[in-house]
């Protein structure tokens, strides 16, 4: 490997996965942050420049990315969505691609004023809505299920379809040239037919062929990763090789049906999975944007800006609202799915190969496509990716106000708990498989889900993204370690938080802390012992810190015996952990559990101040 392509490399990387995180601490899109960084490495400062970097085999490298991030995109799908989105998902599928193939080759044809088979070839590319742009939003803007399930869905399945389009468009034209390869238009739609019916085949039939030999015992844990890896790429790679793009398509039918599967161990491959197409999104948007050519970023004129405006005021919309015509979708969510249709690294991507193609062919228009798609990616990130939460909310289909807290196990003392953080405006849900546990809260008029939180139904009927931290507050060590490993990618590991169930860190009969949540708590504490002092009287205090009410006073007024259980500040939830002690700064809102003698005290002192005579005080 020469040194050229060791440096690309590396600073593809660091620029990738740099501006995720900045994207992340700044909670902005990252997409943005990537295409920023893409073009200032490549056009603007030329440090990097792929194409000369890694030759013959950029293009194939970029297809292949591509290919893996579909997979992992299928993986995401399953079939138990659709019993509430079903007939919405295939009207985005069928007709909604075919209509906005339609609406987009014109306003590519009229608008934008490029020639019809250009126009044609780009308004299929224009189908795809970014699997890799849509689902960093999604957690973004927290939105309900049924709008959010069928935005996911439609930008993983339209993909390859409109991959296959611009396929399609492009066949037709080749092999439509005079010479010895001319086809008939019938002879071009068989073969087209054949290589989707393949594809098709192809990623179900090696989907059924892993399933199998992954629950059969055929690959042991330490190798199904590689050798899972290495299947994806052979049906990319045996399915491009009979059709060109078709391996897209191959791979996302491959991905849903070890999706619905249900495969035991699908958990760890996903996530190991969404850790590479991390990398792989990253790396191949740096690579694209690095290597536009300094004048493609001026070379967009009025009518290129007229155009993007068309497809996303005129184009979407019209799409959604005749798509959805006679379906269970409710007006708000139509206006939200018509309004959000981010383009990310597939249309840009094929954009790119077909630009080529095309010039090949005699359509000198063809160059204008990769400008066009880089217009659209940045008007609908920057324009979606900024307007999806407030939009959500005003429609009511996303969460409002505070994050909420999802308390996993129902005794007395969580459901007072919830009573506190329901006063303080924060929203609470309390979980628990036995019906009987949840009474104290369902009389204290808490939101309750009865059932197993690792079920596959909680998944279908709890808004996990509504809630920013996870309590693990069940009797159970064991079971409080499973919750906080099996939902630490929905909350992140520093927002999953466990008791003890011994009272202390280390036991025998602990699970490994490599297994568990965050311990709740500056001090062990089992279950046993948040009971022994509910019953005895114990109560929670909130106390603000401020200049009238220093942290000197605070100290004095909590007991020895008194402890933090969470802290406020700045509209963020942060609860005490020996992992992460917390330590009280002025302005912050403290949530302590004190004795009754504390409790006692406060009323005491409430009743002296209302006692003395203004004036005295």
């Amino acid at each position: 490997m020469s040194p050229d392509i060791v440096f690309t490399v590396t600073l593809v990387g660091i620029a990738g996965v740099g501006a995720q995180w900045l994207a992340w601490r700044i909670n902005a899109p990252a997409i943005v942050l990537m295409s920023i960084a893409g073009i200032l490495l490549g056009p603007i400062f030329g440090v990097l420049s792929p194409r000369e970097t890694f030759g013959e085999i950029y293009d194939p490298l970029i297809s292949l990315a591509v290919g893996i991030i579909l997979f992992e995109g299928g993986l995401q799908l399953k079939f138990d969505e659709l019993q509430e989105v079903g007939k919405g998902v295939r009207r985005l599928v069928v007709p909604g691609a075919l209509i906005a193939w339609a609406l987009g080759t014109a306003a590519a044809h009229y608008v934008a004023g490029l020639s019809l088979p250009t126009a044609l070839l780009f308004g299929g590319i224009m189908v795809v809505t970014g699997p890799t742009v849509i689902g960093p939003l999604l957690r973004q803007a927290k939105l309900t299920s049924r709008p959010a399930t069928l935005l996911r869905w439609e930008g993983i399945v339209n993909d390859p379809i409109g991959a296959l389009l611009a396929v399609v468009v492009y066949e037709a034209y080749h092999l439509s040239q005079p010479g010895p390869e001319a086809l008939a238009m019938y002879e071009i739609g068989g073969n087209l037919a054949l290589g989707a019916i393949f594809s098709i085949a192809w990623g179900y039939g090696l989907g059924r062929f892993v399933a199998r030999a992954f629950a059969g015992g055929w690959v042991p844990e330490f190798l199904k990763t590689p050798v899972l890896l290495v299947i994806v790429i052979l049906c990319f790679a045996a399915a491009n090789q009979l059709q060109e793009e078709a391996g897209l398509l191959a791979v996302t039918v491959m991905g849903i049906t070890l999706a619905n599967a249900k495969l035991p161990s699908i958990n760890q491959l996903l996530h190991f999975k969404e850790n590479i197409a991390v990398l792989f999104v990253s790396g191949v948007f740096i690579l694209l944007t690095a290597s536009l050519a300094p004048g493609v970023l001026f070379d967009i004129g009025w009518r290129d800006a007229a155009f993007v405006i068309v497809m996303l005021v005129l184009v979407r919309p019209l799409t959604i609202a005749l798509s959805f015509l006679g379906t269970e979708v409710k007006w708000p969510e139509r206006a939200l799915i018509g309004w959000i249709a981010p383009r990310g690294i597939v249309a840009v991507a094929i954009s790119g190969l077909f630009a080529e193609k095309m010039v090949d062919l005699g359509f000198e228009d063809g160059a204008k496509m990769v400008p066009l798609a880089f217009a659209m990616v940045f008007a609908t990130v920057v324009a979606h990716g900024f307007s999806i939460a407030p939009l959500g909310r005003v429609l009511g289909l996303a969460q409002k106000g505070k994050p909420g807290v999802l308390i996993v196990g129902a005794s007395p003392w969580a459901a007072a708990l919830g009573v506190r953080l329901r006063e303080l405006n924060i929203p609470v849900l309390i979980t628990d498989p036995s019906y009987r546990a949840l009474r104290t809260a369902r009389n204290e008029g808490l939101p309750t889900f009865y059932g197993e939180i690792l079920s596959e139904v909680a998944e279908h009927h709890i808004e996990l993204n509504h809630y920013g931290s996870l309590l693990a507050v069940t009797g159970s060590d064991s079971h409080n370690a499973l919750v906080c490993t099996d939902l630490a990618f929905e909350f992140d590991r520093a927002r999953t938080y466990q008791l003890s169930a011994h009272g202390v860190e280390e036991h025998r009969r602990s699970v490994s802390y490599a297994l568990k949540g965050r311990p709740l708590f500056a001090k062990p504490m089992a279950l046993e012992d948040l009971m022994r002092r509910h019953y005895g009287g114990w109560g929670f205090q909130m106390t603000r810190i401020s200049e009238e009410y220093p942290l000197e006073r605070f100290a004095e007024a909590m007991d020895e015996e008194g402890f933090i259980i969470l802290i406020e500040r700045e509209g963020q939830l942060l609860f005490d952990s020996s992992s992460a002690p917390l330590e009280p700064r002025l302005g912050d809102r403290v949530l302590c559990y004190v004795p009754p003698s504390v409790l006692e005290a406060r009323i005491e002192k409430q009743r002296a101040e209302k006692a003395t005579p203004a004036g005295q005080a």
